[in-house]
Protein backbone atom coordinates (compact mmCIF):
# COMPACT_ATOMS: atom_id res chain seq x y z
CA UNK A 1 0.00 0.00 0.00
CA UNK A 2 2.91 2.60 1.27
CA UNK A 3 4.39 1.96 -2.12
CA UNK A 4 1.38 2.59 -4.41
CA UNK A 5 0.42 5.96 -2.42
CA UNK A 6 4.28 6.96 -2.98
CA UNK A 7 4.15 6.25 -6.67
CA UNK A 8 0.79 8.17 -6.64
CA UNK A 9 1.98 11.12 -5.09
CA UNK A 10 5.12 11.21 -7.15
CA UNK A 11 2.82 10.86 -10.27
CA UNK A 12 1.45 14.39 -8.43
CA UNK A 13 4.92 15.88 -7.82
CA UNK A 14 5.96 15.76 -12.02
CA UNK A 15 2.32 16.74 -12.87
CA UNK A 16 2.64 20.04 -10.87
CA UNK A 17 6.58 20.34 -12.05
CA UNK A 18 5.77 20.02 -15.71
CA UNK A 19 2.30 22.49 -15.57
CA UNK A 20 2.69 25.55 -16.87
CA UNK A 21 0.14 27.83 -15.68
CA UNK A 22 -1.15 30.86 -17.07
CA UNK A 23 -1.37 34.20 -14.76
CA UNK A 24 -4.74 35.27 -14.23
CA UNK A 25 -4.81 39.08 -14.29
CA UNK A 26 -5.90 41.34 -11.87
CA UNK A 27 -8.95 43.43 -12.49
CA UNK A 28 -7.31 47.03 -11.61
CA UNK A 29 -9.93 49.15 -12.85
CA UNK A 30 -13.06 49.78 -12.16
CA UNK A 31 -12.52 48.39 -8.52
CA UNK A 32 -16.07 48.56 -6.53
CA UNK A 33 -15.98 51.43 -3.28
CA UNK A 34 -15.11 50.67 0.29
CA UNK A 35 -17.60 48.54 2.56
CA UNK A 36 -19.74 49.95 5.59
CA UNK A 37 -17.93 49.51 8.88
CA UNK A 38 -19.16 47.04 11.44
CA UNK A 39 -21.27 44.60 9.00
CA UNK A 40 -20.71 41.90 6.19
CA UNK A 41 -21.41 42.58 2.61
CA UNK A 42 -20.20 40.80 -0.53
CA UNK A 43 -18.01 42.30 -2.75
CA UNK A 44 -18.82 41.08 -6.77
CA UNK A 45 -15.73 42.68 -8.48
CA UNK A 46 -13.02 42.20 -6.86
CA UNK A 47 -11.18 41.08 -10.09
CA UNK A 48 -10.40 37.93 -11.95
CA UNK A 49 -12.55 35.27 -10.68
CA UNK A 50 -11.99 32.07 -12.42
CA UNK A 51 -13.80 29.26 -10.41
CA UNK A 52 -16.72 32.13 -9.42
CA UNK A 53 -15.63 31.96 -5.69
CA UNK A 54 -17.84 34.52 -3.45
CA UNK A 55 -16.04 37.60 -1.54
CA UNK A 56 -17.90 38.32 1.69
CA UNK A 57 -15.68 41.09 3.72
CA UNK A 58 -15.83 42.67 7.67
CA UNK A 59 -14.31 46.09 7.97
CA UNK A 60 -14.44 46.74 11.80
CA UNK A 61 -16.05 49.73 12.63
CA UNK A 62 -12.46 50.62 14.86
CA UNK A 63 -10.00 50.15 11.84
CA UNK A 64 -6.62 50.28 12.52
CA UNK A 65 -4.65 53.25 10.33
CA UNK A 66 -2.54 50.46 8.05
CA UNK A 67 -4.76 47.39 9.40
CA UNK A 68 -4.33 43.91 8.54
CA UNK A 69 -6.18 41.00 6.65
CA UNK A 70 -7.23 37.75 7.86
CA UNK A 71 -9.27 35.43 5.28
CA UNK A 72 -10.89 33.09 6.76
CA UNK A 73 -11.54 30.15 4.92
CA UNK A 74 -14.52 28.12 7.08
CA UNK A 75 -17.12 26.01 6.34
CA UNK A 76 -19.78 27.80 7.93
CA UNK A 77 -17.50 31.55 7.58
CA UNK A 78 -19.43 33.84 9.13
CA UNK A 79 -21.11 32.78 11.62
CA UNK A 80 -19.07 30.11 12.55
CA UNK A 81 -16.08 31.81 13.21
CA UNK A 82 -15.03 34.87 15.93
CA UNK A 83 -12.88 37.07 13.47
CA UNK A 84 -15.63 39.26 13.01
CA UNK A 85 -15.48 40.10 16.58
CA UNK A 86 -11.44 39.74 17.17
CA UNK A 87 -11.58 42.16 14.52
CA UNK A 88 -13.01 44.83 16.55
CA UNK A 89 -10.89 44.28 19.43
CA UNK A 90 -7.79 44.61 16.64
CA UNK A 91 -8.76 46.75 13.83
CA UNK A 92 -8.10 44.11 11.03
CA UNK A 93 -10.26 42.98 8.05
CA UNK A 94 -11.65 39.96 7.61
CA UNK A 95 -12.30 38.40 4.19
CA UNK A 96 -14.88 35.09 4.28
CA UNK A 97 -14.63 33.31 0.88
CA UNK A 98 -17.49 31.12 -0.19
CA UNK A 99 -17.01 28.08 -2.06
CA UNK A 100 -18.95 27.85 -5.82
CA UNK A 101 -19.39 24.12 -4.77
CA UNK A 102 -22.27 21.98 -3.12
CA UNK A 103 -21.78 21.66 0.87
CA UNK A 104 -19.46 24.32 0.80
CA UNK A 105 -16.07 22.12 0.29
CA UNK A 106 -13.24 23.74 -1.40
CA UNK A 107 -11.19 22.54 -4.70
CA UNK A 108 -8.48 21.16 -3.66
CA UNK A 109 -7.84 18.78 -6.03
CA UNK A 110 -7.75 20.08 -9.33
CA UNK A 111 -4.26 21.08 -11.17
CA UNK A 112 -5.64 24.72 -11.44
CA UNK A 113 -6.18 24.87 -7.64
CA UNK A 114 -3.06 23.64 -7.19
CA UNK A 115 -1.08 26.01 -9.37
CA UNK A 116 -0.13 29.40 -8.56
CA UNK A 117 -2.19 31.63 -10.68
CA UNK A 118 -3.52 28.36 -12.32
CA UNK A 119 -7.29 29.56 -12.30
CA UNK A 120 -8.79 27.64 -9.71
CA UNK A 121 -10.59 28.52 -6.06
CA UNK A 122 -7.33 29.39 -4.49
CA UNK A 123 -6.33 31.59 -7.45
CA UNK A 124 -9.82 33.78 -6.50
CA UNK A 125 -9.02 33.77 -3.11
CA UNK A 126 -5.56 35.44 -3.97
CA UNK A 127 -7.49 38.04 -5.86
CA UNK A 128 -9.46 39.24 -3.17
CA UNK A 129 -6.50 39.85 -0.94
CA UNK A 130 -4.89 41.84 -4.01
CA UNK A 131 -8.28 43.66 -4.43
CA UNK A 132 -8.42 44.74 -0.51
CA UNK A 133 -4.78 45.62 -0.43
CA UNK A 134 -5.73 47.78 -3.09
CA UNK A 135 -8.58 49.75 -1.20
CA UNK A 136 -7.34 49.89 2.11
CA UNK A 137 -3.90 51.13 3.50
CA UNK A 138 -3.54 47.31 4.77
CA UNK A 139 -0.17 46.22 6.31
CA UNK A 140 0.86 43.73 3.79
CA UNK A 141 3.52 42.41 6.35
CA UNK A 142 -0.13 41.64 8.50
CA UNK A 143 -1.88 39.32 6.06
CA UNK A 144 -3.20 36.06 7.23
CA UNK A 145 -5.17 32.74 6.47
CA UNK A 146 -6.90 30.38 8.76
CA UNK A 147 -9.18 27.88 7.83
CA UNK A 148 -11.27 24.32 9.31
CA UNK A 149 -12.04 21.52 7.82
CA UNK A 150 -12.35 21.79 4.06
CA UNK A 151 -11.04 25.42 5.15
CA UNK A 152 -7.56 24.10 6.81
CA UNK A 153 -7.09 21.82 3.43
CA UNK A 154 -7.35 25.54 1.48
CA UNK A 155 -5.29 26.96 4.44
CA UNK A 156 -2.76 24.92 3.46
CA UNK A 157 -2.83 24.89 -0.19
CA UNK A 158 -3.01 28.83 -0.32
CA UNK A 159 -0.02 28.73 1.76
CA UNK A 160 1.71 27.17 -1.26
CA UNK A 161 0.37 28.41 -3.55
CA UNK A 162 0.57 32.05 -2.76
CA UNK A 163 3.19 32.02 -0.09
CA UNK A 164 4.49 35.40 -0.81
CA UNK A 165 1.04 37.03 -0.17
CA UNK A 166 0.61 35.72 3.82
CA UNK A 167 3.05 35.99 6.97
CA UNK A 168 1.26 32.96 9.21
CA UNK A 169 -1.26 30.59 8.91
CA UNK A 170 -3.25 28.54 11.56
CA UNK A 171 -5.56 25.53 10.65
CA UNK A 172 -7.87 22.72 12.07
CA UNK A 173 -8.16 19.28 10.91
CA UNK A 174 -6.95 19.19 7.58
CA UNK A 175 -4.38 17.29 5.34
CA UNK A 176 -1.10 18.36 3.66
CA UNK A 177 -1.05 20.78 0.38
CA UNK A 178 -1.85 18.06 -2.53
CA UNK A 179 -2.96 15.09 -0.64
CA UNK A 180 -6.42 15.56 -2.31
CA UNK A 181 -4.62 15.67 -5.91
CA UNK A 182 -7.23 13.91 -8.68
CA UNK A 183 -5.16 12.39 -11.30
CA UNK A 184 -8.51 12.82 -13.04
CA UNK A 185 -7.86 16.15 -12.68
CA UNK A 186 -11.40 16.66 -10.84
CA UNK A 187 -12.36 19.87 -8.88
CA UNK A 188 -14.18 19.38 -5.62
CA UNK A 189 -12.97 15.80 -6.00
CA UNK A 190 -13.01 13.70 -2.64
CA UNK A 191 -9.82 11.67 -1.86
CA UNK A 192 -10.75 8.87 0.35
CA UNK A 193 -7.14 7.51 0.74
CA UNK A 194 -6.06 11.02 2.12
CA UNK A 195 -8.63 11.56 4.20
CA UNK A 196 -8.41 7.96 5.74
CA UNK A 197 -4.89 8.41 6.57
CA UNK A 198 -3.17 6.18 4.05
CA UNK A 199 -1.56 8.89 1.73
CA UNK A 200 1.63 8.52 4.16
CA UNK A 201 5.11 9.66 2.38
CA UNK A 202 8.48 11.30 3.75
CA UNK A 203 8.96 15.23 4.97
CA UNK A 204 11.24 15.57 1.66
CA UNK A 205 8.66 14.12 -0.78
CA UNK A 206 6.16 16.25 0.90
CA UNK A 207 8.15 19.33 0.99
CA UNK A 208 8.52 18.83 -2.94
CA UNK A 209 4.56 18.62 -3.66
CA UNK A 210 4.09 21.65 -1.60
CA UNK A 211 7.34 23.79 -3.65
CA UNK A 212 5.89 22.32 -7.12
CA UNK A 213 2.64 24.15 -6.63
CA UNK A 214 4.75 27.70 -7.23
CA UNK A 215 7.82 26.55 -9.34
CA UNK A 216 10.80 28.50 -8.96
CA UNK A 217 9.80 30.66 -5.40
CA UNK A 218 12.27 31.07 -3.53
CA UNK A 219 11.06 33.73 -0.98
CA UNK A 220 9.47 34.06 2.33
CA UNK A 221 6.87 31.15 3.42
CA UNK A 222 4.04 31.65 6.03
CA UNK A 223 4.78 30.38 9.62
CA UNK A 224 2.54 27.79 10.12
CA UNK A 225 0.56 26.34 13.49
CA UNK A 226 -1.52 23.02 12.56
CA UNK A 227 -4.25 21.97 14.89
CA UNK A 228 -6.06 18.19 14.75
CA UNK A 229 -8.31 15.99 16.86
CA UNK A 230 -6.66 12.72 17.60
CA UNK A 231 -9.97 10.93 17.09
CA UNK A 232 -11.05 12.46 13.71
CA UNK A 233 -12.81 10.21 11.74
CA UNK A 234 -13.25 12.45 8.32
CA UNK A 235 -10.08 13.48 8.06
CA UNK A 236 -7.81 11.01 9.83
CA UNK A 237 -5.28 12.30 12.74
CA UNK A 238 -2.45 10.81 10.54
CA UNK A 239 -2.80 13.84 8.44
CA UNK A 240 -1.78 15.66 11.35
CA UNK A 241 1.27 14.28 11.02
CA UNK A 242 1.83 13.83 7.34
CA UNK A 243 1.02 18.16 7.65
CA UNK A 244 3.73 18.86 10.28
CA UNK A 245 6.08 16.70 7.87
CA UNK A 246 5.32 19.02 5.01
CA UNK A 247 5.69 21.95 6.44
CA UNK A 248 8.71 20.76 8.62
CA UNK A 249 10.53 20.14 5.72
CA UNK A 250 9.78 23.57 3.81
CA UNK A 251 11.27 25.53 6.73
CA UNK A 252 14.46 22.92 7.06
CA UNK A 253 13.43 21.54 10.53
CA UNK A 254 14.01 17.58 10.98
CA UNK A 255 10.80 16.40 11.55
CA UNK A 256 12.14 13.46 13.86
CA UNK A 257 13.53 15.94 16.41
CA UNK A 258 11.15 18.49 17.27
CA UNK A 259 12.65 21.68 19.81
CA UNK A 260 9.79 20.98 22.19
CA UNK A 261 7.11 19.10 23.07
CA UNK A 262 4.55 20.26 25.49
CA UNK A 263 1.94 18.28 27.20
CA UNK A 264 -1.44 20.10 28.27
CA UNK A 265 -0.59 23.26 26.28
CA UNK A 266 -2.38 24.98 25.09
CA UNK A 267 -4.75 23.59 27.09
CA UNK A 268 -5.73 19.99 29.30
CA UNK A 269 -5.81 17.18 26.98
CA UNK A 270 -3.64 19.15 24.05
CA UNK A 271 -0.18 18.45 23.24
CA UNK A 272 1.98 21.25 21.55
CA UNK A 273 4.55 20.00 19.32
CA UNK A 274 7.71 23.07 18.29
CA UNK A 275 9.58 22.25 15.01
CA UNK A 276 11.14 26.33 14.87
CA UNK A 277 9.33 29.34 15.50
CA UNK A 278 7.51 29.06 11.78
CA UNK A 279 6.29 25.31 12.53
CA UNK A 280 3.73 24.23 15.10
CA UNK A 281 1.65 21.15 15.71
CA UNK A 282 -1.30 21.03 18.58
CA UNK A 283 -3.08 17.23 18.49
CA UNK A 284 -6.21 17.42 20.79
CA UNK A 285 -6.66 14.68 22.72
CA UNK A 286 -10.41 12.82 22.48
CA UNK A 287 -11.26 15.72 20.07
CA UNK A 288 -12.89 14.62 16.78
CA UNK A 289 -13.68 16.60 13.51
CA UNK A 290 -13.08 19.40 14.02
CA UNK A 291 -11.10 21.67 17.03
CA UNK A 292 -13.03 24.17 18.30
CA UNK A 293 -11.03 27.42 16.84
CA UNK A 294 -8.99 29.01 19.14
CA UNK A 295 -9.16 32.71 18.25
CA UNK A 296 -7.29 34.02 21.07
CA UNK A 297 -4.56 31.79 19.97
CA UNK A 298 -4.69 32.59 16.45
CA UNK A 299 -4.22 36.40 17.22
CA UNK A 300 -1.14 34.96 19.18
CA UNK A 301 0.38 33.36 16.51
CA UNK A 302 -0.71 36.25 13.99
CA UNK A 303 1.18 38.72 16.52
CA UNK A 304 -1.90 41.30 16.95
CA UNK A 305 -1.43 40.54 20.49
CA UNK A 306 1.78 40.94 20.85
CA UNK A 307 2.62 37.38 22.05
CA UNK A 308 3.66 36.43 18.53
CA UNK A 309 5.59 37.50 15.96
CA UNK A 310 4.39 37.93 12.31
CA UNK A 311 7.55 37.74 10.51
CA UNK A 312 7.04 35.37 7.31
CA UNK A 313 9.49 32.57 7.82
CA UNK A 314 12.81 32.19 5.58
CA UNK A 315 13.56 28.30 4.39
CA UNK A 316 16.20 26.82 6.31
CA UNK A 317 15.95 28.92 9.55
CA UNK A 318 15.76 25.55 11.64
CA UNK A 319 17.67 26.41 14.00
CA UNK A 320 16.20 29.66 15.50
CA UNK A 321 14.64 29.77 18.90
CA UNK A 322 11.12 28.31 19.65
CA UNK A 323 7.83 30.45 19.98
CA UNK A 324 6.10 29.38 23.12
CA UNK A 325 2.56 29.86 23.97
CA UNK A 326 1.37 31.70 27.48
CA UNK A 327 -0.12 28.15 29.49
CA UNK A 328 -2.08 29.08 33.25
CA UNK A 329 -2.12 25.61 34.84
CA UNK A 330 -2.82 23.62 31.95
CA UNK A 331 -5.76 25.41 30.81
CA UNK A 332 -6.02 27.95 28.12
CA UNK A 333 -8.93 30.49 28.42
CA UNK A 334 -10.13 32.32 25.55
CA UNK A 335 -11.81 35.57 25.98
CA UNK A 336 -12.67 37.75 22.84
CA UNK A 337 -14.02 41.41 22.96
CA UNK A 338 -16.68 43.24 20.63
CA UNK A 339 -17.77 46.52 20.39
CA UNK A 340 -21.17 46.82 21.66
CA UNK A 341 -23.00 49.89 20.17
CA UNK A 342 -26.00 49.55 21.68
CA UNK A 343 -24.85 49.70 25.74
CA UNK A 344 -22.34 47.71 27.57
CA UNK A 345 -19.21 46.72 27.67
CA UNK A 346 -17.27 43.45 28.36
CA UNK A 347 -16.60 43.34 31.73
CA UNK A 348 -19.69 44.72 32.76
CA UNK A 349 -22.01 42.26 31.95
CA UNK A 350 -24.79 44.55 30.80
CA UNK A 351 -26.24 46.23 28.38
CA UNK A 352 -27.26 43.81 24.84
CA UNK A 353 -25.21 42.54 21.81
CA UNK A 354 -26.42 43.35 18.47
CA UNK A 355 -26.58 40.41 16.05
CA UNK A 356 -23.55 38.60 15.12
CA UNK A 357 -21.95 39.74 18.58
CA UNK A 358 -20.15 37.60 20.82
CA UNK A 359 -22.73 36.40 24.07
CA UNK A 360 -20.34 33.81 25.87
CA UNK A 361 -17.76 31.36 25.69
CA UNK A 362 -15.13 30.36 28.52
CA UNK A 363 -13.69 33.35 29.83
CA UNK A 364 -16.54 35.94 28.55
CA UNK A 365 -17.37 38.63 31.00
CA UNK A 366 -19.06 40.73 29.02
CA UNK A 367 -23.04 40.97 28.24
CA UNK A 368 -24.75 37.95 27.56
CA UNK A 369 -28.58 39.30 26.42
CA UNK A 370 -29.06 39.37 23.06
CA UNK A 371 -31.01 41.91 20.89
CA UNK A 372 -34.37 41.40 19.90
CA UNK A 373 -35.13 38.67 17.88
CA UNK A 374 -31.59 37.10 17.76
CA UNK A 375 -30.68 34.07 20.00
CA UNK A 376 -27.43 33.40 21.74
CA UNK A 377 -26.28 30.21 20.18
CA UNK A 378 -23.19 28.28 21.37
CA UNK A 379 -20.58 27.98 18.58
CA UNK A 380 -17.98 26.34 20.60
CA UNK A 381 -16.87 26.35 23.98
CA UNK A 382 -14.94 29.22 23.66
CA UNK A 383 -17.29 31.38 21.71
CA UNK A 384 -21.18 31.82 21.39
CA UNK A 385 -22.49 34.19 19.08
CA UNK A 386 -26.25 36.13 18.66
CA UNK A 387 -27.59 34.55 15.75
Amino acid sequence: MKGSIFSFLTTLLLFLSLSTASPVGQDAGNLAKRVSAGSLQQVTNYGSNPSGTKMFIYVPRKLASSPGVVVAIHYSYYTGSPYAQLAEQYGFIVIYPESPYSGTCWDVSSKAALTHNGGGDSNSIANMVTWTTQQYKVDTSKIFVTGSSSGAMMTNVMAATYPELFKAASLYNGVPAGCFYSAANQADAWNSTCAQGKSITTPQHWGDIARAMYPGYTGSRPRMQIYHGSIDTTLYPENYQETCKQWANIFGYNYNAPQSIKNNSPQSGYTTTTWGPNVQGILASGVGHTVPIHGSGDMDWFGFSGSGSSDGGSPGSGSSPSTTTSTNGGSHTTTSVSTQPTGGSPGSGGGTVPRWGQCGGNGWTGPTQCAAGFTCTVSNPWYSQCL
